[in-house]
């Protein structure tokens, strides 16, 4: 398995990991939920290995603009549902590599997954 990058192109916390990993010399295929949109069988792996809740991004414009209908009584299901409908409420980066997963960005956890 290589190791797969997952987010979108401009989000500045995406262009860290991109320059962490860059600058350590680690290849990574990215991909653009804005182009590709998520993988429902993906996305139900990541929340069966780490749970919803880290996965939810509730911080971001998109889930801040939703109807709070939709922002209230969240569970798995529901959440799954906003996620697969707008992959921007994906937290981000999300990386995959060989033995893990890593949701958002900390140089040192990188470091000790990937080095």
């Amino acid at each position: 398995m290589t190791i797969a990058l997952y987010g979108i192109k401009n989000c500045d916390t995406m262009k860290k990991a991109r320059a962490w990993l860059d600058a350590n010399a680690i290849p990574y295929v990215f991909h653009d939920y804005k182009v590709e949109g998520v993988d429902a069988a993906r996305l139900d792996r990541w929340i069966g290995t780490e749970g919803w809740e880290p996965l939810l991004n509730r911080a971001g414009t998109t889930f801040r603009k939703l109807p709070e209908i939709d922002k209230t009584d969240l569970d798995s299901s529901k959440a799954r549902g906003l996620m697969i409908a707008q992959p921007s409420m994906i937290k981000r980066p999300v990386l995959e590599y060989p033995g893990g997963l890593l949701i958002g960005f900390a140089p040192e956890r990188y470091a000790r997954a990937l080095l």
